[in-house]
């Protein structure tokens, strides 16, 4: 009985198939950390929709009940730092 002589592949073929597996799993990698990072960015646009949306839909409140007291109160408060003369503010310096 004859052998059939095996054909060697070359070592050089095996180094290349190997370089182009590790490419493709590196990319693949830096995929799905940029994915992640996106997925928690649009996780974040969204609750600051959400709560835009809240701050129109009080402010379309307070504009319905025609009440530019509270308005202007409000704006007085939150824009310009005012306060009624016989309240106390209290600022917390601890950073939480």
């Amino acid at each position: 009985m004859k052998r059939k002589p095996k054909r060697e592949s070359s070592i050089i073929l095996k180094v290349l198939c190997l370089g182009v597996c590790v490419y493709v799993f590196a990319n693949l990698v830096n995929l799905w950390s940029t994915l992640n990072d996106s997925q928690a960015e649009l996780k974040a646009l969204k609750e600051e929709y959400a709560a835009t949306e809240n701050d129109i839909a009080e402010l379309k409140a307070m504009l319905a009940d025609e009440s530019n007291a509270q308005i202007i109160e409000k704006a007085a408060r939150e824009r310009l730092g005012y306060i009624f003369s016989d309240e106390q503010v209290f600022i917390d310096v601890s950073g939480n």
